[in-house]
């Protein structure tokens, strides 16, 4: 076609004179390849070829003052991995729930189809959170954020911003804010805005967020601007198959903003307040693997002088201690250390100090026990609390019983506490009673309901105290430990190590103790989909790791038991 329209026109008069020159020729085939190339990069572009849909491309479009930054994949390999999991009901409960929120995203007069109508251009999706608007122009319950679409084909895009456009009623006007077009749609009584930014499509429920958006990509500081937001943006985390990243940089002032809004500030201990301050930066990740779900954080702080034994990693040697039906087990170092660190903070909050003091107030007048001197400088090194099942004794009704393992590098000053304890506890009509458990002298507090708890020595260093005559027996038992446990080492193998605290949870048990327990039920009732998706997960494990002075990591697995094959799902 193009050949049949370049032989028609050479044969012009005024062309063919000029064609009889070589010269002339070659800018005739030069021009032609010229229109040619253009003609076709200029469908490439339009396909979405030359895009860049990264996190950092999107990042330059959101203003500086965005508190938080988050991208979701779109990629369906990483999401279809999800699908060797879960329980039935958990599956019925996601698909439900994707369901409504395509629903509450387009009213149903819209008739925006995701696959045919979204997934075609859909190259890259970030959500921004920015501060609240407190302008009269916008009610303050209207959610202030952006929406910042990757665009893989510019044609597409553009069809459907008019096909939503259309579909909203057609009232609205178009607004012109600095040479860039915005469309206002109408959704299900909402108001969105919508401007086509070269390769993305940027949405706002606030079209000064959209001008400010606007703004940022004529050349006003944005997101990407801030202090370590490329590195983050461009490093993000290293887990496979990622389906989400969330970039916090100067994370103070977000944390500030999220926690003021829903009033939250008020139920934080001073010293965590204080922590939440002193972070500088934080990204976190999710991806899919072959246990399921795996969460990773890593924050930067502010560096201060700080003890190097802060710092040190728990020895992991607690899981030894614990019987092999521990269900839940917290580790970590040093509750002293943590101690000095929250009465230091105390000291700027009169209320909680006010509560410190309490304690130690009593604990001096009944006990004669100085909290500061008596009890927690011993409790230096690891410890853990752990949970059980429990079918007999004192918690029987709750379902579960717990037990503290404390490593001491003081083990007289531990021992005086003790007795102390149990002096008190005698003078409260307390019996006190003292036996031998395969070798090891067991303390046993107890009254007309039975064994209300036990405390003794596991080892030379290892003081332990647990609830109730099954766990005192169980602790100091050297049956199979916890260790040896399946579910456990599923779980846990995978998590880094050595770490400085860690967490574990066998939700398969904990959720079968709880469906089984009227009272529990009573007392901590949960919806059926709340059930149906706890139950769906085996286990899940979270360890607290130091990389350096400076900088934090978390990681967190969630193991989801496997698919139900069809043939069982349907009772078949």
């Amino acid at each position: 076609m193009l050949t049949q329209k370049v032989s028609k026109f050479s044969e012009l008069p005024e062309v063919s004179k000029f064609s009889k020159f070589p010269k002339f020729k070659a800018l005739g085939v030069g021009a032609a390849v010229l229109i040619a190339a253009g003609a076709t990069g200029g469908y490439l572009y339009l396909r979405g070829v030359f895009s860049d849909v990264s996190p950092l491309a999107s990042a330059k479009l959101v203003p500086d003052e965005a508190l938080v930054a988050g991208v979701v994949s779109t990629d369906g390999k990483p999401w279809s991995k999800l699908q060797q999991f879960g329980t039935t009901e958990a599956q019925q409960i996601i698909t439900k729930s994707l369901a409504s929120l395509q629903k509450q995203m387009f009213a149903e007069n819209t008739k925006i189809d995701y696959a045919k109508d979204i997934q075609p251009w859909l190259g890259s999706v970030m959500l921004a959170l920015l501060p609240s608007n407190t302008t009269q122009e916008v009610a303050a319950t209207t959610p202030n954020y952006l929406v910042i679409i990757g665009i893989k084909d510019k044609i597409s895009a553009i069809s459907f911003a008019t096909k939503l456009k259309k579909s909203s009623g057609g009232d609205n006007q178009d607004i012109n804010y600095k040479g860039v077009k915005i469309w206002e749609c109408s959704s299900n009584n909402e108001h969105h805005f919508i401007a086509l930014l070269n390769e993305h499509l940027v949405i706002s429920p606030q079209k000064k967020s959209l001008e400010a958006a606007i703004d940022t990509f004529k050349g006003e500081p944005s997101f990407a601007d801030k202090v370590g937001a490329k590195l983050m943006l461009e490093k993000g985390i290293d887990l496979p198959n990622e389906i989400a990243e969330i970039y916090v940089p100067e994370s103070q002032n977000a944390i500030a903003e999220v926690l003021d809004k829903y009033g939250a500030i008020g139920q934080l201990t001073p010293a965590s307040i204080q922590q939440l301050k002193n972070m500088k930066s934080v990204v976190m990740g999710v991806g899919i693997d072959n246990l399921g779900i795996r969460m990773k954080a890593i924050g930067e702080v502010k560096q201060e002088p700080i003890k190097q034994a802060e710092f040190q990693p728990t020895p992991g040697k607690m899981v030894s201690k614990f019987p092999l039906n521990t269900v839940a087990l917290l580790s970590g170092y040093g509750i002293s250390q943590g101690w000095k660190e929250a009465i230091a903070q105390a000291q700027k909050n009169p209320q909680f100090n006010a509560q410190v003091n309490g304690i130690r107030n009593y604990l001096k007048e009944n006990v004669n026990l100085d909290l500061d001197k008596d009890i927690l400088p011993w409790m230096d090194r690891e410890f853990a609390v752990g949970a059980f099942p429990a079918t007999e004794g004192v918690l029987a009704p709750m379902g579960f019983s717990a037990a503290l393992v404390v490593k001491t590098s003081d083990r007289q000053a531990a021992e005086t506490a003790l007795k102390k304890l149990d002096q008190l506890a005698r003078t409260n009509s307390i019996n006190i009673d003292r036996r031998h458990i395969e070798g090891k002298a067991v303390t046993e507090w107890s009254n007309d309901q039975g064994v209300l708890l036990g405390h003794g020595w596991l080892d030379k260093e290892s003081m332990f105290v647990a609830v109730g005559r099954p766990i005192v027996e169980a602790m100091a038992s050297s049956s199979k430990t916890l260790e040896k446990n399946q579910a456990f080492q599923t779980v846990t193998n995978t998590l880094p190590k050595p770490n400085t605290g860690s967490f574990y949870v066998d939700m398969d048990t904990v959720m079968s103790v709880f469906n089984n327990n009227f009272l529990l039920n009573l007392q901590l009732p949960l919806s059926s989909d709340t059930c149906a998706i706890l139950n769906s997960i085996r286990g899940i494990g979270v360890t607290a790791n130091k990389v350096n002075l400076s900088t934090s990591q978390m990681e967190i697995v969630f193991a989801l038991k496997s698919k139900e094959p069809q043939s069982l799902a349907k009772g078949q």
